[in-house]
């Protein structure tokens, strides 16, 4: 589930930890002698993603590359050393193709939090991602998007009123966030 809360102090681009894996053996002995194993934590990757609005306050969404119908916000991680806004801005650039003269940051909260399906580890560590969302006015043209990225991970975009956002569009390990980031940024329940 999200909990989303304030995202001042580091999220205004302060170095981020990295996270240290902490296995949990440990587990209570039962009459038996037998050990009940105590699940170890789950770790968060750090995260960024874009909520780009245009001078129409529309947002722009991208279908992942290769799954029709998979629609959502540009997003990334964070990479270890990197502050927040370096990895939102590094995100975009790479993903949608825009450079920081066409972005101005009207907000930023964090603390949304979704765990991958069971069993699916990225980078065979974390069990899912914590993202700061950046809520931002696109200053540029639409012809500044551009999806030919070295790492092309969208094939389509386009601008639609947030109301017309479908959740059905989002995997359902994702879809508690985005309904929470609907809410805080937009004041609407999907």
């Amino acid at each position: 589930m999200a909990q989303p809360v304030s995202s001042e102090g580091n999220a205004g681009g302060g170095v981020v930890p990295a996270p240290v894996p902490t296995p949990v053996t440990a587990g209570a002995a039962g009459a038996t002698g037998s050990v009940t194993p105590v699940p170890a934590p789950v770790l968060y990757r750090p995260n960024v993603a874009a909520i780009m609005l245009n001078m129409e306050n529309n947002i722009l969404v991208a279908q992942r590359a290769g799954l029709k119908g998979a629609w959502q916000f540009p997003q990334g991680g964070v990479d270890m050393g990197e502050g927040w806004d370096d990895a939102f801005f590094r995100e975009v650039e790479e993903e949608i193709g825009l450079k920081p003269e066409n972005i101005q940051i009207l907000d930023r909260k964090g603390g949304y939090r979704y765990e991958f399906p069971k069993g699916r580890l990225k980078y065979g560590v974390y069990g899912g991602q914590e993202q700061v969302y950046y809520l931002c006015r696109f200053l540029g043209r639409d012809t500044d998007i551009n999806l030919n990225t070295a790492h092309r991970e969208f094939d389509k975009w386009k601008w639609i009123k947030p109301e017309k956002f479908d959740m059905d569009w989002v995997p359902r390990f994702k879809r508690e966030v985005y309904r929470h980031v609907f809410r805080d940024f937009f004041g609407m329940e999907k």
